[in-house]
């Protein structure tokens, strides 16, 4: 009985849009911090596995050094040694060794 005479608090008119902006807030930030340079990176490991080539130097994700010996759509057979020769799928390419010239 005591609060009868109390006045209701104000409201605020754009409180039920407020939980709608913050999720908005969130989700453009986990974009922006986690998505979008994932999907860079990816185009990029794409771009370097579509540019192999014959006599390109490689690590495979394994750490495993080698030279590109053949090519094929999936596969990638490496010469690692005098005559040793390892075939990978092409996905186990890590990196392309650039030459200093």
């Amino acid at each position: 009985m005591a609060q009868a005479g109390a006045q209701p608090a104000e409201v605020n008119p754009y409180a039920q849009y407020l939980n709608f902006i913050i999720l908005a807030v969130m989700f453009l930030l986990f974009y922006l911090i986690l998505i979008r340079p994932q999907q860079k990176r990816q185009k990029e490991r794409n771009r370097m596995l579509a540019s192999l080539s014959r006599g390109d130097k490689v690590i495979t994700i394994g750490g495993l050094h080698g030279t590109v010996d053949q090519l094929t759509d999936e596969t990638v057979v490496l010469r690692v040694g005098d005559g040793v020769r390892l075939t990978f799928d092409r996905q186990a390419i890590s990196t392309v060794i650039k030459d200093k010239k």
